[in-house]
């Protein structure tokens, strides 16, 4: 199954294409790591945003998206770009899209420690949070989290 990590910083979502068959994790070749937001033109810009990020899922062939999530509020809180950057994500049709908490992600790598050092992937330094939270996803899909009891 193949998810597409994301993380929204900006008016950049930094994408990173996970695929797990068989108990191993692949990271296939990708033509772009992020997929950038004109803001010069609010209407037309996140119809292209989003048909460009719509057309990159379809050609890798991305079966779930996950998006990182960020503060409403606070210090590290997220702009309004990155929300509507984020809905235009979400609305495409067709795409199995969620996001997901940092405790969440914190949990599923915790119980599910990533194998293999990030400098070993060939990824880019600024794609980690985008691996991190599409293995996360992929944690949480094999493993399932436990409910308390």
């Amino acid at each position: 199954m193949k998810i597409c990590g994301v993380e929204i910083k900006g008016s950049e979502a930094i994408v990173c294409i996970l695929d797990y068959n068989d108990g191993l994790f692949t990271l296939p070749d990708c033509r772009v790591r992020k997929v950038e937001f004109d803001k010069r033109n609010n209407t037309g810009d996140i119809r292209y945003f989003q048909s460009t990020f719509a057309k990159l899922m379809a050609d890798y062939k991305v079966e779930s998206v996950v998006i990182k999530d960020r503060p409403l509020k606070g210090k590290f809180a997220g702009g309004a770009l990155g929300f509507k950057m984020e809905a235009a994500i979400q609305l495409i049709d067709g795409l199995d899209v969620h996001t997901m908490s940092p405790q969440e992600q914190k949990e599923s790598i915790k119980r599910n420690p990533v194998s293999v050092d990030f400098s070993e992937t060939g990824l880019k330094i600024f794609q980690e949070q985008a691996f991190t939270v599409a293995y996360a996803k992929h944690m949480n899909i094999q493993y399932p989290p436990q409910p308390e009891a």
